[in-house]
């Protein structure tokens, strides 16, 4: 299923889930012009887990656990988490503030990277993409606007069909479905060794970003008058 838009209108403009979209696709772009030099980019920029815990007072590779939220691996991934990022993420920009919500997406994506090294420690291999980051926007989702409705394109064979679902069953099957495929891609050590999908960080930023939330939204004090 892939969503298209939701009908949850907001109050500000979402300055920073625009910002974060336009410097993805111009760091792609980037990407594009590279060439033969775009692998040794990617090995500077990208987390790689074994460098990660090996250098850890290292600045440069301390930081890839910023700039690899940024590189994509192609236009499908890319396209992806920008069209994921743009569905859901005003509405917790809008409702987090833009000042929280930019720490939240940085935060919650440095965490759902860390996840994935702790699962893979001795990986060489470079991770890279926002899909942990957006990832949390969908967990916040999840917990906010659960009864919202999201339009969603459902490709059915020769025939696509778009459907009006609520949020939360919409995201209750996106995290189901990552649960589902960790479990699949760990059993084939192969394709694991050979790269892949970072499952483990989807499903860390998912619940890092309903963590996040309950530490960024405030909390109501209820005052009995008497």
């Amino acid at each position: 299923m892939i969503p298209l838009r939701d009908e949850n209108p907001t109050r500000t403009l979402p300055f920073f889930t625009i910002i974060i979209i336009l410097i993805n696709a111009l760091v792609f772009i980037y990407e594009l012009t590279l060439g033969y030099a775009l692998q040794d980019k990617i090995m500077q920029f990208a987390v790689v887990p074994y460098n990660l815990l090996h250098n850890m007072l290292d600045p440069k590779v301390i930081l890839t656990l910023i700039t690899s939220l940024f590189f994509h691996a192609g236009f499908a991934h890319i396209s992806g988490n920008m069209l994921y990022l743009w569905v859901f993420g005003n509405n917790i920009e809008d409702r987090l503030g833009h000042i929280k919500f930019i720490l939240f997406y940085l935060g919650c994506g440095i965490i759902a990277s860390l996840g994935q090294v702790i699962v893979n420690p001795d990986s060489k291999l470079p991770m890279l993409g926002a899909s942990g980051a957006v990832s949390a926007v969908l967990g916040a989702y999840l917990i906010l606007y659960p009864r919202a409705n999201v339009l969603v394109l459902i490709p059915l064979f020769y025939f696509w069909r778009i459907v009006k679902v609520q949020a939360g069953w919409f995201l209750l099957f996106w995290i189901l479905l990552q649960f589902f495929s960790a479990t699949a891609s760990s059993l084939l050590t192969e394709t694991v060794e050979q790269g892949g999908v970072a499952w483990i960080a989807h499903i860390t930023g998912f619940f890092a970003g309903i963590l996040f939330l309950k530490l960024l939204l405030p909390t109501r004090r209820r005052i009995i008058l008497g």
